[in-house]
């Protein structure tokens, strides 16, 4: 009897960036960005039928332990959830340019510097041409040797990957789905994003003398009320963090309100 139709290249050899874009789509197959539930279950048994047919086996024999043990390898913020950083862990990706810009984009501060400089027309975009750019500093820095049509690969992979609605460019947070979980506070802000009207009320309030921008000690008492408004809690230190890598949007200590509204805001100011 033949067995379950296999998914598209998985097994442990190494993949190419458009191949992990196939295996990711395969089996996020509502699209929502994490492999959960069904499709986890579905993930972990082509797993371990491509590791048994590379001859690779773990010691433990019931699925369910084995799925726990995996889990907790791989699942770094616990969430029950896969997401797609979090698999480049699993499947060795030969040019794995998701863990190169982790490595050289590791910190959300490092990361908001690189947006700032790509960001050339403060959009709260990055156009193809200029994520093209973006990565290709990217792989200099990492020393990784590449061609013209292998950087062309990257940055249409990357944009398939993330350019949620098809529109050829990157908001901040669909790029910043590339940071590591835990470095990824823009993450944190997705329940409590803003409209913009909701936005210019509590930017007035905090820019008292209607200058147009905010400094370090504002940005503080702003984010601190916002989290108290959705009832979250936060240590002082992930304050501190995140106040340090959203000011480094900032112009010499100037954090003018479309640098924030881009963060903030449920859409990119137009």
């Amino acid at each position: 009897m033949a067995g379950p139709q296999q998914a598209p290249h998985l097994h442990l050899a190494e993949l190419t960036a458009s191949q992990f874009l196939d295996v990711w789509r395969h089996f996020d197959t509502d699209g929502n960005g994490y492999i959960e539930g069904k499709e986890l279950e579905n993930f972990f048994q082509e797993l371990e039928s491509a590791r048994k047919g590379a001859g690779v086996d773990s010691k433990k024999d019931n699925l369910g332990d084995k799925m726990k043990e995996f889990m907790h390898k791989y699942d770094k913020n616990a969430d029950g959830k896969i997401e797609m950083a979090e698999l480049a862990q699993i499947l060795p990706t030969e040019e794995n340019f998701l863990l190169c810009f982790r490595q050289h984009v590791g910190s959300s501060s490092e990361f908001m510097e690189a947006w700032r400089r790509y960001d050339t027309d403060r959009s709260g975009y990055i156009e193809a041409n200029e994520l093209k750019g973006f990565l290709s500093d990217l792989l200099k820095k990492a020393n990784r040797p590449y061609d013209e049509p292998k950087l062309q690969e990257y940055t249409q992979t990357i944009l398939r990957m993330f350019d949620m609605n098809g529109d050829g460019k990157l908001g901040l947070s669909e790029m910043s789905r590339l940071l590591p979980v835990q470095e990824n506070f823009l993450l944190k802000f997705q329940g409590m994003k803003l409209s913009s009207e909701e936005f210019n009320a509590i930017f007035a309030f905090y820019d008292k003398d209607g200058s147009g921008f905010i400094d370090e000690n504002e940005l503080d008492a702003l984010l601190k009320d916002l989290y108290e408004k959705n009832k979250k809690e936060m240590s002082i230190q992930q304050l501190t963090n995140y106040r340090k890598s959203i000011m480094n949007l900032s112009d010499g200590g100037k954090l003018y309100r479309k640098e924030l509204e881009i963060v903030l805001c449920n859409e990119p100011p137009m």
